[in-house]
């Protein structure tokens, strides 16, 4: 073991403290209600890959966690990838697999002006062969450009026949767009992601060149307001987990808002107060969502942290913690407030039964 002399400065990367509190740790192994996990990942590459595994070791580590049903949101806009999960998945347990389709943003450049009509007739394709919704990825808004080479954004006018169309489905559309707002700050040492970002450089959108945060945000609230008949789902608690008064209010303007929770415990969990209020005023608007890929351990922490009123404890399954050196709070949510999370508001959604 390496001993430091007293007098030398030491780097971050070396510093980790063990915290002296004493607080219990309650393990959950299993949730106290069925769970749909509404945002997975099954055949990208956020350690999921299931079409290289076996179907039953999938099916038997969903058991295990108490999963009756996932939304894998891998289903890409072509058929090939589309299809082949559906054949992998779907087919095989029907009632276990719902697949999202998207869109090919690439496209625009060369289609120009006739992209949205494109964009539309790929979507009802993709519904016809099985897709039950539409997934948005964080590029729309930060790198899609049209066939002029300008940034489109994410409220842009010419797309409101697709937005219309997913409404005209019942398909509903999660868009993930912006990121962590530290992402968006430079990098210095103010900046809370200082660790995350030095290890991943390409996940930092200042700016300029990129768009502000804010105005991401802002056209993303736009975009629901004026599409009242299709239903969004804002990833990643609304795109703005570090301001729940703001994802607050567009809930209660906007019926047709719902928010999931992946791959935000670090954010929630370190405002347990208002995160506790915010999941009990809008429990009926809420998804699980891991952005995982049905780890058991990652379905532990999640139900620990929504279930247990445990203290301190790191937000993910490394520590010090991945995104930011702090840690959180367990919520002890109601039994209510649980069932509505985990499972009844997405069977609402998707208008079928776990």
């Amino acid at each position: 073991m390496t001993v430091l002399s007293e007098k030398r400065d030491l780097y971050l990367s070396e510093f980790k403290p063990k915290a002296q509190v004493v607080v219990k740790e309650t393990l959950v192994e299993t949730p106290r209600f069925p769970v749909i996990d509404a945002h997975i990942h099954l055949s990208s590459g956020f350690g999921g890959k299931w079409r290289d595994k076996p179907l039953e070791d999938l099916l038997e580590a969903m058991d295990r966690s108490k999963i009756s049903k996932v939304i894998d949101l891998d289903g890409g806009w072509g058929e090939d990838i589309l299809d082949a999960n559906l054949a992998y998945f779907k087919e095989k347990a029907p009632e276990r697999f719902v697949h999202f389709a998207g869109v090919d943003w690439e496209k625009w450049a060369e289609l120009g002006n006739a992209f949205p009509e494109y964009a539309v007739k790929r979507l009802r394709a993709q519904a016809s062969r099985g897709a039950e919704g539409l997934k948005i990825w964080k590029p729309f808004g930060l790198q899609v450009k049209d066939q002029e080479g300008k940034l489109v954004a994410v409220d842009d006018e010419r797309l409101i026949p697709l937005w219309e169309t997913a409404g005209e489905l019942n398909l509903p559309v999660l868009v993930h767009v912006a990121d962590p707002v530290a992402f968006f700050d430079p990098l210095n040492e103010h900046n809370e992601r200082w660790e995350e970002l030095h290890k991943q450089p390409d996940w930092q959108f200042t700016s300029p060149p990129y768009p502000s945060f804010s105005s991401i945000l802002e056209a993303f609230a736009n975009l629901i307001r004026r599409h009242k008949n299709t239903v969004f789902i804002g990833a990643h608690v609304g795109c703005y987990a570090e301001n729940l008064g703001w994802v607050s209010a567009l809930l209660d303007e906007c019926p047709n808002f719902y928010i999931d929770i992946s791959a935000r415990l670090g954010e929630l969990g370190r405002q347990p107060y208002s995160s506790r209020r915010f999941f009990i005023k809008h429990a009926e608007r809420i998804l699980f969502g891991t952005d995982a890929d049905a780890r058991q351990k990652t379905y532990q922490l999640y139900y620990r942290f929504l279930e247990t009123d445990d203290e301190y404890f790191s937000y993910n399954l490394a520590d010090p913690p991945r995104q930011g050196r702090w840690y959180v709070y367990g919520l002890y949510l109601p039994d209510e407030v649980l069932e509505k999370v985990y499972y009844q508001n997405a069977v609402r959604l998707l208008g079928k039964g776990t």
